[in-house]
């Protein structure tokens, strides 16, 4: 079994009487932890494409000129590495 912790939280009345129409008292629990680990999720993405804007200066990319450049630089490099997969490991 995974391991829990119990923690009291505090929700707004309305908010909870909500979610027990939507999810369920008894899903109450399994709902707030996938919630919270999608908005985890969402946070770390946040955090990572705002430390990284700025890595690709327009400058130093002349031949991207607009999305479609873009698009198909990393479908080159998709295909290149798909075709450095299939030569390791096969199919």
């Amino acid at each position: 079994m995974e391991k829990t912790r119990l923690t009291p939280i505090r929700f707004p009345v309305d908010l909870l009487l909500e979610l027990d129409r939507f999810v369920g008292q008894g899903q109450r629990s399994k709902f707030i932890i996938e919630a919270t680990q999608k908005e985890l999720l969402r946070l770390k993405q946040k955090k990572a494409l705002q430390s990284a804007a700025g890595v690709f200066k327009k400058e130093d990319y002349p031949g991207f000129t607009g999305p479609e450049d873009v698009s198909s630089w990393v479908r080159r490099l998709r295909e290149e590495a798909e075709a450095r997969r299939r030569e390791i490991f096969g199919h």
